[in-house]
């Protein structure tokens, strides 16, 4: 096992205030395939002895500095031990090439979290919780439903990225015949970045916006691109994934055992967001003839878009008490 060394700045370059309730530190660890993990981590002022702990990710092509870390921090405020990190090949963690994603490795990282929290001195093993948002949301209910350790789970504004890469937004590209041409062009990708020597980016949020963008579009544009989200080292912000970055989400179907998950689960999800329908068919999947359906809670805020769970949005609605409520049931 290694943990190798990686360039951390030092300097407070988040899109949220630093609380004085919390210390903070930069920390890094090993998932199992060798990357090591950077990660911000947040510690309640003056606490003593062994802590519950979450483990925070997300947005799905964000870095720790942007909503992952306003989780963490405010959750630490509420005596939790946090750590907001990067995952593999993003951010300032580790992994090569950058810019890619994978269902297996994005869910090690959230076990090699585990790993990380249960080991350290001011934290209690036996009360360790994770939370995921946006893709990270569908791949912290699948951490759950491998990883017994995980005694609660947040899912916030959460998107299935297996579902969307394969089916397209809205299910509205679920057909083999609009499969076939998704793959046919991956593939021909493939060969295109091989011969150059170099992954093609496939783009961040669209900028400028056009005027004719769907309200979703502009919904990203107003985190990633303005002062209110942007940051130098977010994939949104910049140049986005690689074109073939997330080809594997397309046959490689996450929470397909999310039934099976006997730890707490917290769903959350903004009424009016696009991205709704996820949160509410995972929620009915991971219920539907479940001897563990009494800890599963959904949770849809009256009136929210997708990115207002990002930083609460001009009406500040993310639902800090409601999740730290829960964590603190069931840690």
């Amino acid at each position: 096992m290694t943990n190798r060394t990686l360039e951390l700045t030092q300097d407070w370059d988040k899109t949220f205030p630093r609380s004085e309730k919390v210390t903070h530190k930069k920390v890094t660890f090993p998932n199992r395939y060798g990357i090591t993990l950077a990660a911000d981590m947040y510690t309640p002022q003056n606490a003593n002895g062994k802590l519950p702990a979450i483990a925070v990710c997300g947005p799905f092509g964000a870095v720790k500095e942007q909503c992952s870390g306003l989780y963490a921090q405010t959750l630490a405020e509420g005596g939790f031990v946090t750590i907001a990190f990067d995952p593999s090949f993003t951010g300032e963690s580790g992994g090569q090439p950058r810019y890619m994603a994978s269902p297996d490795i994005n869910t090690e990282d959230f076990q090699a979290a585990v790993d990380f929290l249960s080991v350290q001195d001011n934290v209690d093993a036996d009360k360790i919780g994770i939370c995921g948002i946006c893709g990270w949301g569908g791949l912290s209910i699948n951490a759950a439903a491998i990883d017994t350790r995980v005694k609660a789970t947040v899912a916030v504004t959460m998107y299935d990225m297996a579902r969307v890469n394969a089916n397209g937004y809205f299910d509205s590209e679920n057909s083999e015949e609009q499969r076939f041409e998704k793959k046919t062009a991956l593939n021909a990708q493939r060969i295109k970045d091989f011969r150059s020597g170099e992954y093609t980016l496939g783009g961040g949020v669209v900028d400028p916006l056009p005027e004719d963008a769907p309200f979703f579009v502009k919904d990203y544009y107003d985190y990633y691109k303005t002062k209110r989200g942007y940051h130098p080292r977010s994939l949104n912000s910049n140049g986005g994934w690689n074109v073939i970055g997330c080809m594997s989400f397309m046959n490689q179907p996450i929470n397909t055992y999310s039934s099976e998950i006997r730890s707490a689960v917290l769903i959350v999800h903004g009424e009016k967001a696009h991205s709704c329908y996820f949160s509410k068919d995972a929620y009915a999947a991971m219920t539907k003839d479940s001897k563990y359906a009494d800890n599963k809670q959904l949770l849809i805020i009256p009136d929210a878009v997708h990115t207002d769970l990002y930083d609460g949005g001009e009406k500040k609605v993310i639902p800090f008490d409601k999740i730290e409520k829960f964590y603190k049931q069931y840690l």
